[in-house]
């Protein structure tokens, strides 16, 4: 299902003499500029933007029309930010232009997709050397037409599981650490062993030395790489980087595929690709987000936090728990709320949250959240009988046991369980759990 919005367009993006034109549907005003000036580092620059957009283009699992597909362009004060999915949705691509990326000046902010078009692909992919990049995001002005004068429109579809997409990659990525840095050099030489484009199997990546080794099992410190030709997008700006960063979860023996973050730094930008633990499988699906989702209070909680926001590179959650009177958990699981319209985005590097402007719509989150629906209707019901830290949960046809391990984590002996093992987050009987002990465990 997707998000339809009309977006207006003073006319195509194009790589023109003064420099690379970027037209966006722009931020709180029509059509505004919200960056006019050079990039530091057009090669760079020009190579990852056309990686995100490749990104966009690209289903890793199955064929995909990708003529709808834009990147989605943030600006804020001292950085722009692009970001894409694939088609399938388990490649999150971001390329963050960092302040010293940057000749010119953030005269406002705001979030849009970008119309990356083949002719600008072309004239993207012909930057090179020390050719000046001019970007200007955003004419002036809008003209719309009418009897009374002209407006270019274009309707663009936001994929729905786009939407879904950042919700769950921003509170995955939320307990990543840093695991390895490499050397550009080695990253090179790294990345030209890895399997073949369509290899589909799960490695891992330990760090060995002054570069990483791959192995067929999880050990402590090792990354999960999960359909290894995922990162064909990096090699484009291999040549300008300096470092490779690579961030994930803690593994152990035996754990299962987790996803992961491959990130390129050259010093004026940062690229990174974030895939999902498997290929098959699309981050708008994880259910990440479900816990943080089911409190009481955090539709209000969210509603409250997002009119704190502004457009600080980072989100400073303890300042926004003290402006709030918040918790920093409630804060926290707000955050996540207002991800599930897209308006919170995390950054590894930084470790922090960062802002965009989408329209924020509470009802999305019971839309594309049945599990939550469903665990709600079963409190409603009085389905949950608390058992010390066990439950039961009765439904018309069956009735389930569900068990609180001491990590916090809840098993149950539904399908659903038994077929993810709590890997695609948790089911609807213990997400009812959780919203009927959140009170007691709230006291304790």
């Amino acid at each position: 299902m997707n998000a339809v919005q009309t977006y207006r367009y003073l006319q195509p993006s194009a790589l023109r003499a003064a420099g690379l034109d970027l037209q966006t549907c722009g931020g709180p005003a029509a059509n505004p500029r919200f960056f006019a000036g050079f990039l530091t580092a057009p090669a760079a620059s020009a190579a990852g933007l056309l990686a995100v957009a490749e990104v966009a283009r690209t289903r890793y699992h199955q064929p995909v029309n990708p003529a709808s597909l834009d990147p989605v362009v943030t600006g804020s004060r001292g950085r722009l930010r692009f970001e894409s999915f694939s088609g399938c949705c388990g490649v999150y691509a971001r390329m963050d232009v960092l302040p010293a990326g940057l000749d010119g000046e953030i005269s406002g902010h705001g979030t849009t997709n970008v119309d990356v078009n083949p002719p600008l692909r072309e004239a993207l992919a012909r930057v090179g050397g020390i050719e000046p990049l001019h970007v200007a995001v955003g004419p002036d002005d809008l003209t719309v037409s009418t009897m009374d004068g002209s407006v270019v429109e274009r309707k663009v579809p936001l994929p729905g599981r786009w939407l879904r997409g950042f919700a769950e990659v921003h509170v995955l990525t939320a307990g990543f650490e840093p695991r390895a840095e490499i050397a550009a050099a080695q990253a090179a030489t790294f990345l030209r062993r890895l399997p073949a484009a369509n290899d589909r199997s799960v490695l891992w990546a330990v760090p060995a030395g002054r570069t990483l080794r791959l192995t067929s099992r999880p050990v402590p410190g090792a990354v999960c790489l999960a359909g290894a030709g995922r990162l064909a997008a990096l090699r484009g700006v291999l040549r300008h980087a300096r470092t490779l960063r690579v961030y994930g979860p803690a593994v152990r023996a035996g754990s299962p595929a987790v996803p992961s973050t491959w990130e390129l730094e050259t010093g004026a930008l940062r690229l990174s690709l974030t895939l999902s633990p498997e290929p098959y499988r699309g981050f708008s699906g994880e259910g990440a987000a479900l816990a943080a989702l089911a409190g009481d209070d955090v539709v209000d909680d969210a509603e409250l936090v997002g009119a704190l926001l502004n457009w600080d590179p980072t989100i400073d959650v303890a300042a926004l728990a003290d402006a709030s009177a918040l918790p920093d958990e409630r804060v926290r699981a707000a955050l996540a709320q207002l991800g599930t319209a897209g308006r919170v985005g995390y950054d590894v590097a930084d470790g922090a949250y960062f802002h965009r402007v989408m329209p924020y719509d509470a009802g999305r989150v019971e839309r594309d959240n049945p599990r939550l629906v469903g665990a709600r209707a079963l409190v409603e019901r009085g389905a949950v009988e608390r058992d010390g830290e066990d439950a039961t949960v009765r439904t018309d046809a069956e009735v389930y046991r569900v068990r609180r391990h001491p990590d916090g984590a809840h098993s149950c002996t539904c399908r659903w369980w038994a077929r993810h093992r709590g890997q695609r987050g948790p089911c609807r009987h213990a997400l009812a759990v959780s919203m009927v002990a959140a009170p007691v465990e709230a006291l304790s």
